[in-house]
Parts: structure tokens; C-alpha cells; sequence
């Protein structure tokens, strides 16, 4: 922002940078509307390594090899005394620019870009809440110089890319020499779209925001200039069709993630601390530095289970570790490794961030689950990959011709933004023989082949090709609704929130024996809500069979009936059949599929009939 010192506009939880305000995307503060720098202009130092060697794996399939690292977001150290601005501690954060570059003033309605002379920055360093934009010379106040606020409107394509809104071509209808101000200005008494008007003060022409939308909005609106204004660069060409957007709408930035559950693939607790935390010895060549960083991070309290081992004894398993001896055939498949973990007859046990129990099913549902695992402890790990706008990365998921991901820095990333977050939860294995018992009913059959065809109904409508790919069969949507169902209750009898609880389904593909079903449902909060042991206690038979119970009951009824209980998803090319935000829906970030595939039907009878119904 042209000041001697960095700017701080606001905080964001660490969290917030993968899932909401990640880069490319834009973050709407009280006063200033900014958007995020890539990563080319992150001061990576000030970053803390996050160990996961399966999902840095998964991250080089797809980026790369030359990504070396899985970075957490900067944190400023928390020093003594009062805080000061002005010391180089106060400028760690993450890099933002002001975006979009045209703001207006809502006194005098004038628009003018950042760096045009109309408006002014006026920074506070103790309140950085209260940095904006003034127009000093309002002619329409007196005193005090009115708070400039973003232009709403933006306009961006399917390639990535997002732009200011063209308002001098807008406004002339084409490329005009006309180099007149701009002036913002409502007619009626409502704020809807044909009510907002943009005039020039010069040659009086004017245009109805309402243009920009539909067919008029096609001829009026230039090709794209491929703008990535996070890598402060433009595309050499673009040919997709620009669309306005507004500020803060959620189709302007979709986030494309991995997430893997740390869990111990090496073969022993040494190699797999190693594993996870490489990063602390990346730059060790010889046994006297790993001696000097062992002190060091005793000092500093990073140790951790290293603790137990001597320098000697590490100094040889970096060394192997290094040489690939204890390395492990690598999967594509992300989940498999967590369901042999979950599955096995002797999970592993006692290791730093995975420590699990095998216990009986829950009471009243022997018949139905094999057994359940209680985790007592789990880490869950994200990255941030790329993001798309306009529509969201699922549909890469689903084939066809997904969007493209934008690119996080200038060039081939060396690192990749990541969270990691550690909490506690609780895995159901259903039984295979009651699965294909219930798969062989022909309503079940005929149910599948419904969803099925919303499913290539809802793909041909995006043009995706071929129309079935995909399809995750109807015992991931049984499975999946089932844990709907019982984080919904986790929220409303056991206090916790549904948005700090999250599932994982793991399920054998469409028209495959159901070998692989089962679901967790565990805690991923950044913060203490739901990490102390609350969750892993649910676990016990006694109580989670009650809790199971009276998840199902709620399922039979909706407020929705019997529009939910009715719905078929060949009617709407949807992805789900009787499921709506009143019976069955979670959060977004709950949810790992964004509440597609979803059927209460397959859990329990509803208004529609009982012939589909799992639970007896």
C-alpha cells in the first residue's frame, strides 16, 4: 500500500486461510476489502513445517515433485510488553493487497481506482480494524472526510481469473477515449440491480447495472485480460467468457484441498517421528548439527518424542530414512492406509497423534456394525492445492472437463500452505453380509437406479462427460447419510457444534461388494472445543446405541414432509433423494462432498414407504 511500514488490516484464524481466505481469494474487513498475495509473496521463514509425509506425497502427485515443504501459516510471536507496531515482529502476517482496486464514495457517489489521487489511506498501527480509505474532498460533507467503500461488483471466468467490473467499458457501451469520472448513483426506492445506475460526469453517459447480468451482459462485457491479481500478473490469453460477480460471494473462490489422517506408516515410532517431522532436520548434514538442533529444540520445547532416543540412535535413522530404507509402497488412494488402520485386529497403539481402541458394537445394533473404534487421539492434516472460481473444484472430482485450478504462486510452488488440527472421534465398521443382504432387495435396486439417474442428469446439465463417471453407488450414500444423521444428534443432545465435527466415509465403489464400509466422525476444531475426550466417551456402547437410536428416530420425520420424503432426484437432476437442510444437511466444511448423495429413505421408513430402509 505505498506506506514505509506494512499495513495490518485485520486477523484471520489459521484455519480461515485454507477453507475461506486462502490465496486468490478475497477478504471483505470493516473498512478495506483486500485480496490475498501467492505465495511468492509470503516471507516463508516465519512459517512453522507441518510433518505428513503421506499427504506431501499426494501434494507431489499432483503439483510436483519440486514441492518440498508443508507450511503453516505465519505467526507473530507473542513478546513482552505492550505491543508495537513498528517493530519487525509487527509486520509478520500474511501479504494482501487492496482489492478490488476501484472504490466509490457512498456520500457523493464518485468512483476512482487505488493510486488515482481521489481517495486517501488513513492507516491506524494500533487498530488496524480501523484502516480505510477517505475521500478527502467530498463535496458533499463537511468535517470529518467520508470512509470509501469497494465497488460490489467484479467480474470473473471459468479459467481463474477475476477482474475489476470494466466500468468506463461499460459504461460507453465499448472501448471509449472518453476519460470522464464516474459517478455511482441508485433510482427507486429499492436496492435492486436495475435501480443501481453508473453515469460519467463528462459525456453524461449512463448504463443500468442490470446490463451487465444475462445476454445483455454478454455483448456488453470484454473478453478477459486473464488477471491474477494475488500473482500481481496477467494471462497471455483467456476465452472464457467473463461473469459478474459480487463482492464476498461464494462463487468467487473455491478452495481445492487434500486431507489425510496422520497415521503410523513406518515401522517403528522413531522412523515415523522422522516421518512426520523432517522438516526439523532438512538442513542437517552431519552429526554434530543434528546434535546442535537437538538443543536447540530442547531449548525451545519442540522435542517431543525425540526425548526418548539418543543423537546417536536418530543420527541412524535419519540416515536410513534419508536412503528410502524405510519407505512404503505409495497409494493414490488416500483413505486405504486409515482403513487398514481402523480395521486391524491389532490397531496400533500409544503413538504420538494416532492412539485407538477396538471396543464392541453399539448396544441394539450387533447385527448391524462388526465393531467400533474409539480414537482417543487423531490429527488431521490439510492442504491448500489451487482453488477455482465460478464453479467449485467438486466438479473435477466428478470427470468430465472440470474447471481449472489458478495457480498459488508465480512458477511451480517449493511449498504448500497447510493446517493441521488434532481431536478425537469415533469409527462404525457396518457388516459386509447385512450390506449385500439389503443391496439385493429390489426397491434398494430400483432406488439406486433413481439416484443414478439424477446423477447423470446432474452432470449432463454441467457438460460433463461421460455422464456416469463417478457414481459413488448407493452404499456410500447409505453410509454417508448415516453420518448426517448422527452428527446432527452429536450437535443437538451432546453439545457440540456441528460445525466441529466431521466425518469420513469409507466405502467400496458403485456395482463392488460392500468389503469396505464404515464412517468416522470426529473433531477437527483449531481450538479445545470437542478435543477432551468428550467425543471418544460417546463411544461406549451403551451410549452410542442410544444416541444412534435416537438419530434414526428424528430421520423418520422431517419438517420438510412430505416434500423431503417425496423428493426424487430424477425431477431435478439433483444429487440427493428425501435430504434437505432440515433433516439431513451439515455444515460445508463438515460435509466431505459438499451434502451431495444423501437418502434418509435408506436409513429408517419415512412417508415415502419402508421398503428401502437399512435399520429395522
Amino acid at each position: 500500500m505505498n506506506q514505509p511500514y506494512p499495513v495490518r488490516v485485520g486477523e484471520l484464524r489459521p484455519s480461515q486461510l485454507l477453507w475461506a481466505y486462502g490465496c486468490g481469494s478475497l477478504v471483505d474487513l470493516p473498512q478495506v476489502s483486500v485480496v490475498v498475495m501467492g505465495l511468492n509473496f509470503w516471507d516463508s521463514t516465519r512459517c512453522l513445517p507441518i510433518g505428513e509425509d503421506r499427504l506431501l506425497g499426494a501434494v507431489r502427485r499432483v503439483l510436483g515433485p519440486q514441492v518440498a515443504r508443508l507450511l503453516g501459516p505465519p505467526i507473530r510471536p507473542v513478546g513482552d510488553g505492550p505491543y508495537n507496531p513498528f517493530t519487525p515482529e509487527a509486520s509478520i502476517g500474511v501479504p494482501v493487497s487492496p482489492f478490488p482496486r476501484w472504490l466509490r464514495c457512498p456520500m457523493c457517489g464518485r468512483m476512482g481506482e487505488v493510486g488515482s489521487g481521489l481517495f486517501e489511506l488513513k492507516s491506524d498501527p494500533y487498530r488496524p480494524d480501523r484502516t480505510r480509505f477517505v475521500h478527502a474532498n467530498c463535496d458533499k460533507v463537511k468535517g470529518a472526510p467520508p470512509t470509501a467503500v469497494p465497488a460490489r461488483f467484479l467480474v470473473a471466468c471459468r479459467g481463474g481469473h477475476i477482474d475489476d467490473f470494466p466500468w468506463h467499458y461499460f459504461v460507453h457501451g465499448g472501448i471509449s477515449d472518453c476519460p470522464g469520472p464516474l459517478k455511482f448513483f441508485e433510482q427507486g426506492a429499492s436496492l435492486q440491480t436495475e435501480n443501481l445506475w453508473v453515469r460519467c460526469e463528462r459525456c453524461d453517459a449512463s448504463r443500468s447495472l442490470v446490463d451487465a447480468f444475462g445476454d445483455r451482459g454478454r455483448q456488453l462485457l470484454p473478453k478477459c485480460r486473464g488477471r491474477h491479481p494475488h500473482l500481481g500478473r496477467a494471462d497471455a490469453q483467456c476465452e472464457e467468457r467473463l461473469r459478474p460477480v459480487l463482492l464476498g460471494a461464494s462463487n468467487s473462490w473455491f478452495p481445492a484441498t487434500l486431507t489425510v489422517l496422520a497415521i503410523p506408516t513406518k515401522g517403528d515410532k522413531l522412523a515415523q517421528l522422522l516421518a512426520d517431522k523432517s522438516d526439523l532436520f532438512s538442513d542437517v548434514e552431519s552429526q554434530p548439527e543434528l546434535a546442535l538442533v537437538l538443543k536447540v529444540l530442547g531449548k525451545s520445547g519442540m522435542l517431543g518424542g525425540f526425548a526418548e532416543h539418543a543423537a546417536d540412535e536418530i543420527w541412524g535413522a535419519l540416515q536410513a530414512f534419508r536412503n528410502g530404507s524405510y519407505g512404503e509402497e505409495e497409494t493414490s488412494d488416500l483413505k486405504k492406509p486409515e482403513w487398514d488402520a481402523f480395521t486391524s485386529p491389532t490397531p496400533p497403539q500409544n503413538w504420538p497423534d494416532f492412539m485407538v481402541t477396538r471396543i464392541s458394537p453399539p448396544n441394539g445394533f450387533a447385527s448391524l456394525f462388526d465393531f467400533t473404534v474409539v480414537a482417543e487421539r487423531l490429527r488431521e492434516v490439510n492442504a491448500l492445492i489451487g482453488f477455482t472460481r465460478v464453479e467449485p473444484p467438486e466438479e473435477a472430482k466428478e470427470g468430465g472437463t472440470p474447471p481449472p485450478r489458478a495457480p498459488l504462486s508465480n512458477g511451480r510452488p517449493e511449498w504448500i500452505p497447510a493446517t493441521e488440527v488434532r481431536g478425537e472421534g469415533i469409527f462404525l465398521r457396518f457388516n459386509s453380509q447385512r450390506l449385500i443382504d439389503w443391496l439385493n432387495r429390489p426397491a434398494v435396486k430400483a432406488r439406486e437406479g433413481a439416484l443414478l439417474t439424477g446423477h447423470r442428469a446432474f452432470r449432463v446439465a454441467r457438460k460433463l462427460s461421460p455422464p456416469e463417471d463417478n457414481f459413488p453407488g448407493i452404499t456410500y450414500v447409505l453410509l454417508h447419510t448415516f453420518a448426517h444423521v448422527l452428527i446432527r444428534e452429536l450437535a443437538l443432545e451432546c453439545g457440540y457444534s456441528a460445525a466441529s465435527v466431521r466425518e469420513r466415509i469409507y466405502a467400496s465403489g458403485y456395482g463392488e461388494d460392500p468389503d469396505v464400509a464404515g464412517i468416522l466422525v470426529y473433531t477437527a476444531a483449531p481450538d479445545s472445543d470437542g478435543t477432551l475426550g468428550g467425543l471418544a466417551q460417546l463411544g461406549n456402547p451403551d451410549r452410542l446405541g442410544e444416541l444412534i437410536s435416537q438419530a434414526l428416530a428424528r430421520a423418520r420425520i422431517c419438517a420438510s414432509d412430505p416434500l423431503c420424503a417425496e423428493h426424487i432426484p430424477i425431477h431435478d437432476r439433483s444429487l440427493h433423494g428425501a435430504a434437505c437442510h432440515a433433516c439431513s444437511f451439515v455444515a460445508e466444511t463438515s460435509c466431505e462432498v459438499g451434502n451431495r448423495y444423501l437418502d434418509r429413505s435408506l436409513l429408517v421408513p419415512t412417508l415415502a414407504g419402508p421398503d428401502l430402509s437399512f435399520f429395522e
